[in-house]
């Protein structure tokens, strides 16, 4: 069994931000929330991350996230009071792994690229030969930054050197250390004690460790995009660009047609079925999936929905909602709050649902509110139809059964139901329950004076005369 370590004490001064770096965003997940989903595969015994900087915070948004997939195990948490280096962070655990006989991977919770399969190899390398420890490492295009990786033909490490520290010839090395280790933990905790802060930033090393071990085995990566950190800003929207390329990449083999790709965005927890189309200037978020045949866009954002087959959505956004097969949604709608449309149905333009139950073959064309609204199969919404939910203290349902319908600019006051096969006179407010087969008319009557004209008062009939 491996036991896995997560580096995510510092602060990412890069960043400019109060937020911990391990905390900002990367997509649908936080970095450090990324990191720990790479390693699921490898069904790690341990699973600790070392805090430091708004550790309570790190470990709030790793408790309310990471610990609610059953596909993660039990997190354990140690405090690095004090920032003092890579080797300093692992020398922390030293109490905690007391024990322990077994290999310790050691990842950066600021390095969000790393492919499952990428650790997979690295622990396979490690324990085919016996190594006392294994690194990642990658031959890239520009290592400026990055500590640099010598070895032998067969891939023994002989010397690491940190960027800061390379001369000039050693500069030109673009072997470098991605910051990923796999070690044997006894022989490590014997040797972490004997780390020093000798180098221009006085801190420790964990790199020097190659210096006490034997062997030391480097592994390169495939594609070094994996091991890109994140330092700042620039580093987090690359980061994001690289994310986009894979997924969007991975659907369009899978049978998605991306129409313009460069102005889509898809989250890597989206689900797509095949002959789905995105049309340019769409987003897709969070955990939603879209059924086989529908079409989504131009200009729509979807984020955790539910969208069936052959369902169309124009210039709309649906979030937390559910749409069935063969429904059209827009232009311009907005479904929100666990709204759930039938099948068949239209949600025309400009038409807001809030926490809605929408049956089949129901349809709301244009221009109407329905908050907390139940409506039955086969209902017609009328232009401007809007339920009024909220009395200014709680929020009320209103009930429409099947086969009903709503005349333009009609008011149903919540709470009121209408039964099965009711037709609502245009204009009207319906305040009352109103039962099965009837026409409800809720409005004045019209009046009508003939040759009636608003008076002028004398003194602006004397400013107009002047």
């Amino acid at each position: 069994m491996v036991a896995v370590a997560i580096l995510a004490a510092g602060r990412g001064t890069r960043m400019k931000s109060d937020l911990p770096k391990v905390l900002h965003q990367l997509g649908s997940h936080t970095l450090l929330e990324r990191v720990l989903k790479s390693c699921v595969s490898i069904q790690a015994s341990r699973q600790i991350v070392i805090v430091g900087y708004r550790g309570d915070l790190v470990k709030e948004s790793l408790v309310n996230n990471i610990n609610n997939d059953d596909n993660i195990s039990t997190l354990e948490f140690v405090e690095q009071k004090e920032q003092l280096g890579t080797g300093h962070a692992i020398q922390q655990l030293l109490p905690h792994l007391k024990g322990f006989s077994d290999d310790l991977l050691v990842l950066n919770g600021d390095v969000p690229l790393l492919r499952p399969e990428t650790l997979e190899q690295l622990i396979k390398t490690h324990k085919k030969y016996h190594n006392a420890a294994t690194i990642l490492t990658a031959n890239l295009p520009n290592p400026k930054g990055y500590g640099r990786i010598f070895c032998d033909p067969n891939n023994i490490v002989t010397q690491i050197v940190e960027d800061r520290d390379c001369t000039a010839a050693q500069k030109q090395n673009h072997r470098i250390n991605a910051g990923v280790y796999c070690f044997n933990w006894p022989i490590l905790a014997k040797v972490l004690p004997q780390l020093t802060a000798d180098n221009d930033q006085q801190e420790y090393y964990l790199t020097d460790v190659v210096n006490f071990l034997n062997p030391v085995m480097g592994v390169d990566v495939d594609d070094y995009q994996e091991i890109l950190g994140i330092n700042d800003r620039k580093n987090l929207a690359a980061a994001y660009d690289i994310l986009q390329m894979r997924v969007k990449d991975n659907w369009m083999s899978a049978g998605v047609t991306l129409i313009d790709p460069d102005s889509i965005t898809i989250d890597d927890t989206v689900l797509l079925q095949r002959d789905v189309i995105i049309e340019p200037q769409t987003h897709i978020r969070g955990r939603t999936v879209v059924g086989a045949g529908s079409r989504i866009g131009p200009g729509s954002l979807i984020e955790d929905s539910l969208i069936g087959k052959n369902v169309k959505v124009l210039y709309s956004v649906i979030s937390d909602s559910t749409v069935a097969d063969h429904t059209r949604i827009g232009p311009y709608a907005h479904l929100r709050g666990d709204s759930q449309v039938g099948s068949h149905c239209r949600v025309g333009n400009f038409v807001e649902l809030k926490n809605a139950k929408v049956g089949d073959r129901t349809n709301a064309a244009h221009l109407s509110y329905l908050g907390d609204a139940t409506l039955g199969e086969k209902v017609n919404i009328g232009a401007g139809t809007i339920t009024a939910n909220y009395d200014g203290v709680k929020k009320h349902q209103t009930k429409i059964g099947d086969r009903s319908k709503t005349g333009s600019n009609s008011v149903l006051v919540a709470p009121v139901t209408l039964g099965p096969d009711v037709t609502v006179a245009a204009g009207s407010i319906v305040t009352d329950d109103v039962p099965d087969d009837s026409l409800v008319i809720a409005r004045s009557r019209q009046v009508v004076k003939p040759g009636w004209r608003l008076k002028e008062s004398d003194e602006s009939t004397k400013k107009t005369q002047e």
